[in-house]
């Protein structure tokens, strides 16, 4: 059992960060626009980059894709072992596939081609593709046959003697996929898990059905990758993840926001505040706290830790650092004291990084 595997350089398990990836939404054919979105996804802080791999005709461009893009890749594949070969031989660190679906003399050649190039399998099952003999045999509890069906896929790789492999047990139901998780976890602890919810949907509804899933993991230790699986854009599911990550003080990247919910004390627009200071976030150090506040009773009291914040006063705005405040400000000032106070933010942890 690997507890740690590598995938281009990334290490995931075993007291490593928890990894944020995503999936290209394009075909492998665009070249140029799959390479822009990588690098795009990059720019946000993606780790791994999952590709769909439908047909051999595409593996010249799995191979360019692999050489140039500055995030590793993991080519997802469905049932055909030749496919699996092929994205192996394309050079990819990674591939994700269903052993339970291949033969076993295909499933050899996999195997002895991944350990050749020290490439890591994905494997697991989808509550989507779970079979009526599954089924039957978990007694009909979709999560416990979901459970039963990736550990069915780690046996037949473990006789193989294949140990780099990362589980996955994913489901549209919350429910399935966390008691699903919880079940392997307890009997395979040492291998890295990822994990999300599938089919989550779009905007708000899929954002609290894939945060409340992963969060019940994350909250008990399994999760070694996520993914925000959304009807969105790649770049809004890292995001998302990011979000999740810090929500839960797992991991920080960039700034993030404390502000009011408002009420009738608010003496600022704070969602207007909140809008102008939204683009600054992602360019402050990891782990720098801003906070946007309706009033002075709520502001430095309830947001003390934030590295810097505004808070609505009775003559303009009030410009606090870790609950003290610094000056007061009129409303029109804000904007440019926000660009000082980010410049100012980033300066001094370049100074503490320095020394």
């Amino acid at each position: 059992m690997a507890e740690t595997v590598i995938i281009g350089g990334l290490s995931i398990g075993n007291g490593h960060p928890v990894r944020v990836e995503s999936m290209l939404k394009i075909p492998l054919s665009s070249r140029e626009e799959c390479l822009e979105q990588c690098r795009s996804l990059a720019s946000c802080g993606c780790e791994l980059v999952r590709a769909a791999f439908p047909s051999p005709e595409l593996a010249g461009d799995l191979a360019w894709l692999n050489d140039k893009s500055p995030v590793p890749l993991m080519a997802d594949i469905h049932f055909d072992p030749a496919l699996a070969l092929a994205a192996l031989e394309a050079g990819t660190p990674s591939i994700r596939i269903n052993p339970g679906n291949m033969a076993r003399a295909r499933l050899r050649e996999v195997v002895a081609s991944a350990q050749e190039k020290k490439a890591v399998i994905r494997i697991g099952a989808n509550g989507g593709s779970l079979n009526s003999a599954q089924l039957e045999k978990a007694g009909g509890v979709r999560s416990d046959a979901l459970a039963a069906a990736v550990e069915e896929q780690l046996l037949i790789l473990l006789d193989e003697g294949f140990q780099d492999i990362i589980l996955s047990a994913k489901s549209t139901s919350v429910h399935e996929t966390v008691r699903a998780n919880s079940l392997l976890a307890l009997k395979y602890p040492g291998y890295p898990f990822h994990i999300g919810i599938t089919e989550s949907g779009c905007g708000r509804d899929g954002l609290v059905k894939s945060a409340a899933g992963l969060a019940l993991l994350l909250g008990q230790g399994i999760g070694n990758t996520i993914r925000i699986s959304l009807t969105e854009s790649p770049l809004e599911e890292v995001r998302a993840g990011y979000s999740l990550l810090r929500a839960l003080d797992l991991r920080q990247r960039g700034g993030s926001l404390i502000s009011c919910p408002t009420c009738g004390r608010k003496r600022i627009e704070v969602r207007t505040i909140v809008d102008l200071v939204t683009p600054f976030l992602e360019s402050l150090p990891d782990g720098v706290t801003v906070a946007v506040m309706g009033c002075e009773v709520n502001g430095p009291r309830e947001a003390m830790d934030a590295d810097f914040g505004i808070a609505g006063s009775p003559r303009g705005a009030v410009v606090f650092s870790k609950g003290t405040v610094l000056k007061e400000v009129p409303l029109e000032m804000v904007p440019e004291l926000l660009e000082q106070m980010a410049e100012e933010t980033r300066r001094q942890k370049g100074n503490e990084e320095d020394n």
